[in-house]
Formats: structure tokens, sequence, C-alpha cells
């Protein structure tokens, strides 16, 4: 090999270490003697089960974009599986783009990809039907094996804003800009964090919730950050609970905004923005609602 096939090579390989993401254990894991952790599918399809050890994964954007905003992703899949390609990989790369930080929250789940044995399906309740679900608990089958792993992936989700924070100045980060993303299962994550989070450290700066109710009773915290809701009017359970998460919000005086979209499908990942549904602008109103609450604007701008 020439000396100028070596130096093409050796700028290639420091582009790419450059350019790779950062994976950090979270400090409140425990040890486990077996890591059941499988990852399948490519691209969007990629999906994540048998989580024992929970990490962050980090993307930052470019230093000339970024604007000291971080959303913890939290990926949906039912407490079984995680969508890691559609809702960590794709929205980090969205988020980016627009100089968002993006934090991959990967977190405890069911062992084998499953529901646990003898666990039955919940009943289906529409939206109409909210006295269903007191305290926006969606979740109307509580089963201990169940509540344990929620609990985990909450503890995992309050340890991952307390890393980020501890690393905000290293990755050009405003402590007071970081907050979650859930998708599905994650929304339930992400919120049940934030009602548990008793440290200052672990509030999140914003709650974003795609599509994910609440799967604990709730009670809103005080300060309450400010929430955001996106879900499907038709829906079942998760509308109902939904509608009944900004309820006990704006009961508690804090600030909440819901879309409750009447078409399209979900949950949601991000869309072509063809304008055929309304369902497709849910990414681009999560942009707006941050901007709105000067989560992403830089030092400096007006």
């Amino acid at each position: 090999m020439t000396h100028k096939s070596l130096s093409i090579l050796f700028f290639l390989l420091c582009s790419v270490n450059m350019g790779a993401q950062q994976t950090y254990d979270l400090p409140l894991a425990k040890p486990v003697t077996t890591d059941t952790e499988k990852v399948t599918g490519e691209g969007a399809r990629k999906n994540i089960t048998g989580v024992v050890k929970p990490t962050i994964q980090v993307f930052l954007p470019a230093a000339d974009k970024a604007n000291g905003c971080a959303v913890i992703l939290c990926p949906g899949g039912g407490m079984r599986a995680l969508s890691w390609g559609s809702d960590v990989e794709q929205m980090a790369t969205f988020l980016n783009e627009r100089g968002i930080a993006a934090i991959g929250l990967k977190y405890h789940l069911n062992a084998g990809g499953s529901f646990p044995l003898g666990m039955q399906m919940p009943p289906m309740v529409d939206v109409t039907h909210l006295e269903r679900f007191p305290q926006a608990d969606a979740n109307p089958m509580h089963y201990p094996a169940g509540d344990s792993i929620l609990q985990l992936a909450s503890d995992d989700a309050k340890a991952a804003i307390r890393l980020v924070r501890q690393h905000a100045q290293e990755w050009h980060l405003d402590t007071h800009k970081i907050g979650y993303l859930g998708f599905s299962a994650g929304g339930g994550v992400a919120i049940a964090a934030t009602i548990q989070a008793s440290d200052p450290a672990e509030r999140p700066d914003f709650l974003c919730t795609n599509f994910g109710p609440s799967l604990m009773p709730v009670k809103v915290p005080n300060p309450a950050p400010p929430l955001l809701i996106m879900t499907r009017a038709d829906h079942q359970n998760v509308a109902a609970g939904l509608v009944n998460l900004f309820l006990e919000w704006k009961k508690a005086g804090g600030n909440a905004e819901l879309h409750l979209y009447g078409d399209g499908t979900g949950p949601y990942t991000l869309m072509p923005q063809t304008g055929r549904t309304t369902t497709e602008a849910w990414s681009q109103q999560f942009l707006l609602w941050l901007q709105a609450h000067s989560f992403t604007q830089k030092v400096g701008d007006k």
C-alpha cells in the first residue's frame, strides 16, 4: 500500500471515529450474570429485546448547529422490545439536523420479549369512557412482574437524565433544556420517571409523550414540567389515558398541550410530509412546541 493510500485510510478511520456515537452504562444499573440482549432487523425495523443492562447512547449535533437542548428518547415496544431503529436512530438524525442532542435510552424490558405467563389482554376502553382510568392510569391490569419492570425502567430514565446533566458541559448542553420524548410504552416510562423524580437532578425540564399513556396512577409533581401529548382519538386505552393525563396536569395547575389526531395510524414514527393526514405533522408540532417554550433557542437569540 502506498503512502498516499495509507494517508487516505487514516483520514477515513479518523472520520468514522469522530462521527461514532458514545454509549454509557447507567450508574443505577444492577449487575447481571447473563446478558439476554438481542438485536434484530435493520434500519427503521431495528428492534432490541432482553435488555438487562440499561445504557444511553449519545447522538450530538454539529457544534455550529447545537442549541443546548437535549431530548432523552424512550422508545416504544410494549415493555417487551425497543423500537430502536425508528424511535431512536431515525429520531436522533432528525433532531441532530435541527441542533438538538438526542439521547437514546435502552431501559429494562420483560424477559423473553413476550407477555408474562398467564397475563391476559386488558379490556378495551375508548376515549369517551375516561372514568375507567382514574388518576390517568391506563394500565388496567397491573401484575407484579409488569409493575416491577416499569419501576426498573423508570429508575433507568431517572439515571439517564442525571447522567446527561453530569455531562452537560462536555456535551455543550444547557442543564435547563433536558427532557423526555417517549413513544408508546416509552411514554409510560417517561411519565413514571417524571412523577417519581424527587431529586431536582432527575427532574426533566419538559415531558413529551407520543402515543404513550401513564402505566401507573399519576400524582402531578410540583413543580410540573410543561407537558406535550400527541395521540390518535380512536386508539383504545391510549387516548382515554392521555386525555386523563392532560386533565390531571391542568387540575394541578401545570402547563399542558394535547393533540388528539382524528386520522392516520400510530404509534407514530417519522412520516413524509404529504399533507394527506394530520398525524404526519406530529414531528413538526414537537419542534414548534420546543421552540415556543424556548428550549431550542441559542444563547443570544430572541
